[in-house]
């Protein structure tokens, strides 16, 4: 016996909506190492609000959350380079690997909520 999953014109809508959020995220990722990932986190402000009351709303504050840690270590990677640059180039292979693993951990974000999008599936809070 099989169910058949029933969704409003509306929730599809907000789906396809974030999806292509999430797809302009990665590749702003990709192509600018997330510098115009600003273009869809105004729209994801924009839209969560529309999404409210729905699963998508939670993907929305998902991508919302993982620019800001993004950018929080990011910063952290250039306060590294600048502060021990100079240091035996310690600052600049500190600044590497805390930027590498940044850019890591948000590509997986982004996989992740992209294919919970597609399985219906809300993301944790």
């Amino acid at each position: 016996m099989t169910q058949d999953l029933t969704l409003e014109r509306n929730m599809e809508e907000h789906k396809n909506m974030a999806r292509i959020l999430y797809i302009v995220h990665a590749l702003a990722l990709v192509f600018s190492l997330g510098l115009l990932s600003i273009i869809p986190l105004i729209v994801n402000y924009i839209k969560r609000g529309d999404a409210q009351g729905t699963f998508v709303y939670s993907h929305h504050s998902w991508m919302i959350r993982s620019f800001w840690w993004y950018v929080f270590w990011m910063v952290v990677a250039i306060i590294f380079l600048v502060a021990l640059g100079w240091l035996f180039g310690l600052g600049v292979f500190i600044a590497w690997i805390i930027g590498g693993v940044a850019w890591i951990w948000k590509a997986y974000r982004l996989l992740k909520g992209f294919f919970d999008l597609e399985k219906n599936q809300a993301m944790p809070a």
